[in-house]
């Protein structure tokens, strides 16, 4: 009997491959398609609008995006390819080479993931990758509550949860329910409560 053992692919090589169409992430070596509910994609270009708003009212050099794909490691030392479904990214990084594919190697600063069937990737693998690469603020917008007890409670609420890289490049973790507002460094004037978020 013969054992095939399919070859994993770099980040590079992913991009190559990489279908035109449709939406997909490098995971462990293949490439998976991302696809997503109505409702994910409306709380997902809420918070994009959102964002898309505080950047222009106040002249902020940030361009926000939900295709672009980021080059993360694992703590094996993996290259992964993940497409967060809000990026709010350094305008002079995305404009340094306009005529590039919408991917990139360098740190953002803010990734938002809206959990859906796969939350165990936006709550550890994703979690820990993008503490890893160094990207400021990670939301993690859990509209299902589907997520593990220890972080919604028991019975499980509906939450936002902003994690903020502190000085030692470590996430602290603040959530948000119902009328609270929800506190960015990114965005510091933003008005939104979790509510608004959740049933966007």
């Amino acid at each position: 009997m013969t054992t095939f053992t399919k070859q994993k692919l770099t980040f590079y090589q992913f991009l190559e491959q990489c279908p035109e169409e449709g939406f997909y992430e490098l995971v462990n070596g293949e490439i998976v398609e991302v696809r997503a509910t109505r409702n994910h994609d409306d709380v997902a270009d809420f918070m994009a609008d959102s964002f898309k708003d505080e950047i222009k009212r106040f002249n902020l050099n940030y361009v926000v995006n939900n295709t672009a794909v980021i080059k993360t490691i694992t703590a094996e030392g993996v290259e992964q390819g993940r497409k967060p479904d809000v990026s709010v990214i350094d305008k002079d990084i995305w404009r340094s080479n306009r005529t590039a594919y919408s991917a990139l190697e360098e740190s953002i600063q803010l990734a938002v993931e809206v959990t859906s069937t796969n939350w165990e990737d936006d709550y550890i693998d994703k979690l820990d990758e993008y503490q890893r690469l160094g990207i400021k603020e990670y939301w993690i917008v859990d509209y299902l509550a589907i997520g593990l007890r220890e972080y919604l409670g028991n019975p499980k609420v509906p939450t936002v949860f902003v994690f903020v890289l502190d000085s030692n490049g470590r996430y602290q973790r603040h959530q948000f329910r119902g009328a609270e507002r929800i506190i960015s460094p990114t965005f510091p004037e933003l008005t939104l409560t979790a509510e608004q978020i959740l049933t966007a």
